[in-house]
């Protein structure tokens, strides 16, 4: 099996009950549950307020070894970095790449701070939503970083989020065989819907991908 990693955007969902979670599992249950199923998992609230060291830590301890979780840093919080990358730290060996989501139009002095400011032993996947980012993939390929959805470009790793359900399975299995001819490891996540769709996804992708 190929060196992929297959998990989707956030596990807290209770309307995953009893579609994915047992019916009687408590929310407390989630994360232990999911993480027997899948071995990496975006952590998307990040995005929006930084957790505590002691919630990252509480996160680690729920999982077992070899799963990875994948924080979010906004684009506009460029302040508090040594804070942000203190705390993910916390999670030691689980956690794995840092998306990092710029939703404007390119800005390369953007750009350059967060290449300059953070540790380059991070595992850096760059979401950039805005067109006029497109061909900066080799630039960040010299800094080691990679564009969230690139396949083609050098890289050190891959980083794929799936956004636009429903995916029949002739669509999976295409993405399995692009998956499977990558020489590097990449993550792949399916977005949430209220509908344990994403884990269904999940599941089957890495059937195909065995």
């Amino acid at each position: 099996m190929p060196d992929v990693r297959v998990g989707t955007s956030g596990w807290s969902y209770p309307t995953w009950r009893p579609g994915f979670y047992p019916a009687g599992l408590a929310p407390a249950g989630f994360l232990a549950f999911f993480a027997s199923r899948f071995a990496t998992v975006e952590l998307n609230t990040t995005g929006y307020r930084l957790p505590s060291e002691e919630q990252f830590g509480r996160w680690r301890d729920q999982v077992p070894h070899g799963f990875e979780f994948a924080p979010k840093l906004p684009g506009h919080g460029r302040r508090g970095l040594d804070t942000f990358e203190s705390r993910v730290r916390t999670l030691g060996d689980r956690l794995g790449p840092v998306r990092i989501s710029l939703k404007s139009v390119r800005d390369e002095g953007a750009l350059e701070l967060f290449l300059g400011s953070l540790d380059p032993s991070l595992r850096i996947a760059l979401d950039l939503e805005h067109h006029s980012w497109d061909g900066i993939e080799p630039r960040l390929a010299e800094a080691g970083v990679v564009r969230v959805g690139d396949l083609e470009t050098a890289a050190r790793f891959r980083y794929v989020r799936l956004r636009e359900p429903p995916y029949d399975d002739g669509a999976l299995r295409e993405l399995a065989d692009r998956l499977r001819a990558l020489a590097e490891p990449a993550y792949v996540y399916f977005r949430h819907e209220d509908e344990p769709t994403a884990p269904a996804y999940a599941a089957r992708l890495l059937e195909l991908l065995a």
